[in-house]
């Protein structure tokens, strides 16, 4: 009994240092987040009186940060829904064999390399109204006669950084769709095509059923990062014009270091993380749900 119950216990006391380690790491900004959000604090971060619920009331009442939520949404939605789509093609292309294959792959993860900031560098100077590639594209292929000015304009900055979301969430959501497509068992699929199956009539009854699992990991996944996704939209436009690109991470970063009120920042990045939990919970219920009514 002293044996069994010494081998129980002891791959507990292997991991202990590093489970303490890590839960040190994850709740201590935590709770001193949730520590300044109910407490008024300087902007030099000196924490003052008790002030309960005012920072959430102010940003609540903040019509910056309602407009600046609703964007957020429609932000992550665009961009994970648009990933999805580009990326189960270029999975389908990139898992046949032909001759380049790797070329291709290599060119499809080559932005996955490059960092989000220097990415977002790149694509402003190529939006820039003087001297930017896609004006003089445009101008020369004659699709317009003036240069437009992209990133001066929310209704053209905006979708241009959803785009620039899509592109660079694309080679990371392949790598996904790629490892569920090559365990696919390859019999499913002669024996389809045997019986009559159609291409499309195999994708909807054998590739998506099949990917479904990955689907779900790709959707998660990329939501929390898509949401927390701060270089694009600083980099190219800092939030402007007037607050119109803003999405919630941007806006707490300004809220904390440009207009120091650290605060009310603390109390947006809990939104935030209500916001993901709650997607998170409703999501994997709604795909566990599914799962049993297929069963």
């Amino acid at each position: 009994m002293t044996s069994r119950s010494g081998n129980s216990f002891g791959p507990w006391l292997l991991i202990l240092p590093s489970f303490a380690l890590a839960l040190f790491v994850v709740s201590y900004p935590f709770f001193n987040i949730v520590y300044q959000s109910v407490h008024e604090v300087s902007r030099f971060g000196i924490v003052r009186e008790f002030s309960g619920l005012a920072n959430f009331l102010s940003v609540f009442a903040d019509p910056v940060f309602i407009e600046t939520m609703y964007r957020t949404l429609i932000w992550t939605v665009c961009v994970v829904g648009g990933t999805i789509l580009v990326s189960v093609p270029v999975s389908l292309i990139l898992v046949q064999d032909f001759y380049g294959r790797g070329i291709a792959r290599t060119i499809t993860m080559l932005p996955w390399s490059v960092s989000l900031t220097m990415t977002a560098i790149i694509w402003r100077w190529a939006f820039n109204d003087e001297f930017g590639l896609v004006n003089l594209g445009l101008q020369q292929l004659g699709f317009i006669q003036s240069p437009l000015h992209w990133l001066a304009d929310p209704q053209l900055a905006f979708p241009v950084e959803i785009m620039i979301g899509v592109l660079v969430s694309v080679p990371f959501t392949v790598t996904i769709f790629l490892g569920g497509l090559s365990s696919a068992p390859t019999e499913i699929y002669e024996a389809a095509r045997m019986d009559g199956a159609t291409n499309w009539q195999q994708f909807c009854k054998l590739t998506i059923p099949l990917l479904r699992p990955f689907i779900n990991i790709a959707v998660v996944l990329n939501v929390i990062y898509v949401f927390n996704s701060f270089p694009i939209i600083w980099v190219m436009t800092q939030g402007g014009p007037d607050n119109g690109t803003h999405i919630l991470v941007t806006y707490l970063y300004e809220l904390a270091f440009r207009l120091g009120r650290p605060g009310e920042a603390a109390a947006v990045s809990l939104v935030m993380l209500a916001m993901l939990f709650l997607f998170t919970a409703l999501y994997m219920r709604m795909q566990g749900k599914e799962g049993d009514g297929h069963e």
